[in-house]
Parts: C-alpha cells; sequence; structure tokens
C-alpha cells in the first residue's frame, strides 16, 4: 500500500506541473546525435567531460548495516573522494554522409597496477593493484547518414531508454552523482554492440536498436539488471538479442517529452547457459517516459521507470548454485522494479544582467527519488525491504560558463524504518564541452 501511495503522490505531483521538466544546451548534449551537425568547421572533432567529488557520509559503512542496522546506528561516518568519470570523445567526418564516433571513458580512476619488492619477503617481486576502477571503450560506431530523417548507425553504442542513459554528461543533470534511481536498477551508462536506424522529423527524434541481449547471470538484489550489460569475458554473449526503441517531442517551447523501451531475453546470454538456465527466457521488458523543460530561468527533469523481469525465482536459484569463483552476485532477483525522480533549479543569476551578459548562471535546486531494485517478487523470495529507497536532494549549481560546474548537495536517503537513514554532504567539480581548436 505504500509504495502504490508513493507512485500516485509523484504522478499527480508530474500531472499538476507539466512545465517544470527541462534540457541543457542542445551542443551541451553528448554527440548532438551527428558528427556533422556538431560542427560543420571541423572533419575531426575531440570532446569530453569528466567529474571530480568529493563527500562525507554521515552513516556507516560497515558491510553489516544492513543486517545488523542498530550496532551502527551511532557510527561517525565516512569521507572520499572520487573520479566518477573521466571521457575522452573523438569523432570524425570522412565526407559523403560517413562518419565516425569513438568514446574512452575512465570510472572512479580508472585502473592501475604497479610491481614492488617486497624488504619483508627476501627481496621478492610482487605485483600489487594499486587502484580501482574501469577503463571502457564506451562507444565506437560507424555511420552513414543519408538524410536528417534516416540515419543508419552501427558498432557499439549508448542505449538511451530511460532519462540518464540519454542525457548522462554531468552538465545535465543537478545532483553531483548521476541521479540515483534509474543509475541503480539498470546498466548506466548502457552502452551495447548492435545496429541503430535513427532520425528526426520537424519536431520528432525517433531512434530503434537492434542490439544484444542482457547477461541474467550478473543480475542481483541491489542492482537488479544494472550488471546485466557488462561481460567478465574478453567478449560479449550474444546468443539472445534484444531492441530497444526512444521517440522524443519537442513540439511545445522549451519542453521535451519523451518515451523509450527495451525488450529482450537474458537467460542464455552467459557461458555453460544450455545447463544453468535450460527452458528458461529471462525476459526484461523495461518502459520509461522522462520530460525535460529549460525556459523562464527554470530547468527541470522527471523520469518514471518499470522494468519487469521473467523466471525470476527460477533465475536466482540458478545463479545462488554457480561456483564460488564465478562473477555472479548469487543473490535473489526482483520480478519488477522502479524508478521514478523529479528535479527542479531556478537561476538567480537571471536577475542580474551584468552576470546574464556573461552567460553566468547560479541555480538553486531539489530533487526528489524513489525506487526499488525489488519493487515485485514472486511469493516464494523475500522482499529485501533495504533495497526500497527514498531520496531527497537540495543544493546548488554555479556556472561559470556554459561548459563547467561547480556543484554542491545535501542529500538524505531514506530507508524502511528497520534501517539507519544515510544523509550525505557533496561538493563536486564537471566539465563537458568540445575541445577543437
Amino acid at each position: 500500500m505504500m509504495k502504490r501511495k508513493i507512485i500516485f503522490l509523484l504522478l499527480m505531483a508530474v500531472a499538476m506541473h507539466p512545465l517544470t521538466i527541462g534540457a541543457d544546451n542542445l551542443l551541451e548534449k553528448k554527440q548532438a546525435d551527428s558528427v556533422q551537425v556538431q560542427n560543420k568547421k571541423h572533419r575531426l572533432v575531440i570532446g569530453g567531460y569528466g567529474e571530480a567529488v568529493a563527500s562525507r557520509m554521515f552513516y556507516s559503512n560497515n558491510y553489516k548495516r544492513y543486517t545488523n542496522a542498530e550496532l551502527y546506528k551511532n557510527d561517525k561516518g565516512y569521507g572520499q573522494f572520487d573520479l566518477p568519470h573521466v571521457v575522452v570523445y573523438l569523432g570524425y567526418d570522412f565526407g559523403k554522409g560517413w562518419s565516425v564516433g569513438t568514446e574512452i571513458e575512465f570510472e572512479h580512476g580508472g585502473t592501475e597496477s604497479a610491481v614492488e619488492i617486497e624488504e619483508e619477503e627476501t627481496g621478492e617481486y610482487e605485483k600489487e593493484i594499486e587502484r580501482g576502477g574501469e577503463v571502457a571503450l564506451e562507444q565506437f560506431w560507424l555511420q552513414k547518414t543519408f538524410s536528417p530523417a534516416l540515419n543508419l548507425r552501427l558498432g557499439h553504442m549508448v542505449v538511451p531508454v530511460g532519462a540518464t542513459n540519454n542525457a548522462h554528461m554531468p552538465t545535465e543533470f543537478f545532483t553531483v552523482y548521476r541521479p540515483e534511481g534509474e543509475n541503480t536498477i539498470m546498466p548506466c551508462t548502457w552502452h551495447e554492440t548492435g545496429i541503430s536506424l535513427w532520425g528526426k522529423c520537424g519536431d520528432w527524434r525517433y531512434e530503434a536498436m537492434f542490439i544484444a541481449g542482457l547477461d541474467a547471470d550478473r543480475f542481483g538484489n541491489k542492482g537488479w539488471i544494472h550488471d546485466g550489460a557488462g561481460s567478465p569475458y574478453e567478449f560479449k554473449m550474444a546468443t539472445s538479442y534484444a531492441g530497444a526503441v526512444r521517440i522524443d517531442n519537442t513540439s511545445i517551447k522549451g519542453l521535451r517529452l519523451s518515451v523509450s523501451g527495451y525488450l529482450g531475453n537474458s537467460a542464455n546470454n552467459t557461458l555453460n547457459a544450455t545447463g544453468k538456465y535450460k527452458g528458461l527466457h529471462g525476459t526484461v521488458a523495461i518502459g520509461a517516459i522522462d520530460f525535460l523543460y529549460n525556459d523562464h530561468n527554470i530547468i527541470a527533469r522527471g523520469n518514471f521507470d518499470y522494468g519487469h523481469l521473467s523466471n525470476s525465482l527460477e533465475i536466482s536459484i540458478a545463479n545462488m548454485s554457480t561456483r564460488a569463483d564465478s562473477p555472479s552476485p548469487k543473490t535473489n532477483i526482483g520480478k519488477a522494479a522502479i524508478a521514478m525522480g523529479i528535479e527542479a533549479g531556478y537561476d538567480i543569476f537571471s536577475h542580474i544582467a551584468s552576470l546574464q551578459s556573461k552567460q553566468q548562471r547560479f541555480y538553486i535546486f531539489g530533487r526528489y527519488d524513489y525506487y526499488d531494485s525489488m519493487f515485485k517478487t514472486v511469493k516464494q523470495m523475500t522482499d529485501e525491504k533495504m533495497w526500497q529507497r527514498q531520496k531527497l536532494t537540495f543544493g546548488v549549481n554555479y556556472y561559470p560558463i556554459p561548459q563547467i560546474a561547480i556543484k554542491g548537495e545535501y542529500s538524505y536517503r531514506i530507508l524502511s524504518s528497520q534501517y539507519n537513514n544515510e544523509p550525505t554532504l557533496s561538493l563536486g567539480i564537471c566539465y563537458n564541452g568540445l575541445f577543437n581548436i
């Protein structure tokens, strides 16, 4: 009943305020759909974005804080520094409608290793991991443009399902980190290899993709299908396939309305799937709406995402029976997950002519998120309440120039009553832009 009330109240708020969802400058939108569109003066396009964050968490980071919440209620908390994403983008226009786009992403500082001589081990050479993180080729595609209404893209691409995957650069959301709901239950940024058709017709934009399906071996209780897009192997299994679609409309001034969806099987997209998932489909179906508004010195954004997984019980049992050294999380998996969020900010510098003429902006914003990676479970499975969460965030964004933002926020994550709530104070800096000379 509580879940239904929260959903109803948020949807009513959205319906009552249709002009509270917004977008940043289109030139700030990542890869602006085509190398030719981004910058016609240069055949070579170089760009990127990056984030650095300092946070103080006023709650325990002990891994037992959910199983024995009372024991860690009065912990003093902890701090951390982070480099969530640093990205380099290279694109080239070959001419005659052919272009290429590539993107290399360093998450959390990338990875490092070193060889040391251990004095306490009689001079033995020892290789150590110096830094956790990830380096990934997030995009690599070739594109043929026939007309603005018809473009064919082949290769490795972002799957634009949901608000955050479609607009995930740090200047496209107010919070220091990416909006938490979608970033928890879905891959983010979600990138897959496949084929895409996209185009623009007047106030409409469409995109349809044929891609590899997700890997059920990587699904879990906390993140639902979040890790299913990656692969622990040197290749991506593609025994089952999937489709994704997105439609955007901008016919109302300052407002973009969007719907997106995904459908594909997941049970056969891992090694040794024949015996483990025999007879199972593991169909993942996701529907999402999002909207953005940018006018009258207001930027506001919102999203609603709902996902369903078939055979969730059978997949959970199969995953928990795998070897200890397998990459599977080995946890229960919800048959449905949900994420919704809404944020709005007002530019107080819009009332100061000297700052407005310099394109400086200062937004005061608020955001609300509700998400649950085990929103629905089968009767035979325990609904793990720690994954049902709400989050309130208040803060500021200062733009000295349009490509750079300094962010500060206070957030308060609200869990079910048997757990401890999680307040956090964060400061971040970020940039997003093209570097052509």
